[in-house]
């Protein structure tokens, strides 16, 4: 069982049809982005346990977002559903045709947050940006609720992204969700800094290893890909899924041409590494054996218990 350090409490919460089970689907249940279509509703909450880099685990409450359950959560099961809560995680439906219930029901949900877990984290996703065409539109949307949401919320703070299931937009949020939980961050981004000097790689990726969320990373040059490790994700665990199918297991890959050379491979019993280096000196086989030597070292910063 775990220990009340390593469990962190996660809540999912937004309305019905907002996306929530779908995007949990697909980060922590393996699932294609297509496949979800068919999942049903939540009732009332679905709780799920979710081992994660050693000794964390996510304890996931994914909220059913139906009326009577969201009068549930607000009234009756209010202790309940917010003591304890680590991450709030808010899904806002860009397709809603009720804004102003939304955003009232977002500020019943920041009062019982502020009163009953007044250190959680509070990140808002506005999701179904698939559905906006346009990139300028998506951007401008993306601003004005920003500042909507910052205005409700202040003084507390809270982080505002981006989402789609159709792209790596969904990665790239929860990856930064999942790293404000991590323990020993700073030193595990300190010692990857330190790996990636020793390669002479320009840089290097840690993905936890069921997910494939990016959990750290450190560089010696700047890429102007931005979105870069949430695209190697999105392909990375297809792939996985695809080997999966053929009843092969994905363990690492070799990737170069005339520009650069990548090499994934398993690193810590958690995770996988990605180094990517485009100086033409440096063997993938030396690389292998310098990430060899630190496996112990990083298995140890990882699953230290010391927050």
């Amino acid at each position: 069982m775990a220990s009340s350090k390593s469990l962190k409490k996660v809540l999912l919460m937004g309305k019905s049809g907002s996306g929530k089970t779908s995007m949990r689907s697909i980060i922590f249940a393996n699932f294609l982005a297509k496949p979800t279509m068919r999942l049903g509703p939540t009732l009332h909450v679905d709780h799920d346990n979710v081992k994660f880099l050693g000794n964390l685990v996510l304890n996931l409450w994914d909220c059913g977002g139906q009326d009577a359950f969201m009068e549930a959560f607000f009234n009756s099961e209010r202790s309940q559903t917010f003591s304890g809560v680590h991450v709030l995680i808010y899904v806002f439906d860009v397709d809603s045709h009720e804004h102003k219930k939304d955003m009232e029901q977002f500020v019943s949900c920041l009062q019982s947050i502020n009163e009953l877990s007044p250190e959680a984290r509070v990140f808002c996703l506005v999701h179904k940006m698939d559905l906006i065409k346009n990139e300028d539109d998506r951007n401008k949307l993306l601003e004005e609720r920003r500042e909507e949401l910052a205005k409700i919320a202040s003084p507390r703070k809270l982080t505002v992204f981006r989402t789609s299931i159709w792209d790596e937009t969904l990665y790239k949020a929860w990856s930064e969700i999942v790293y404000q939980l991590v323990p020993n961050v700073a030193l595990l981004q300190e010692k990857l800094a330190k790996l990636c000097n020793l390669c002479g790689a320009d840089e290097v990726v840690l993905f936890e290893k069921a997910t494939f969320l990016v959990i750290s990373h450190a560089i010696t040059s700047e890429h102007q890909d931005q979105h870069r490790f949430e695209k190697i994700s999105n392909i990375i665990k297809h792939y996985k899924l695809t080997c999966g199918k053929t009843q092969a297991r994905f363990r690492s890959m070799e990737v170069k041409n005339s520009t650069f050379a990548a090499l994934v491979d398993v690193f810590t019993s958690n995770t996988y590494i990605m180094v990517v280096m485009t100086n033409p000196r440096i063997q993938c086989a030396a690389v292998r054996q310098n990430v060899q030597f630190a496996r112990s070292y990083f298995e140890q910063i990882i699953k230290s218990k010391r927050m």
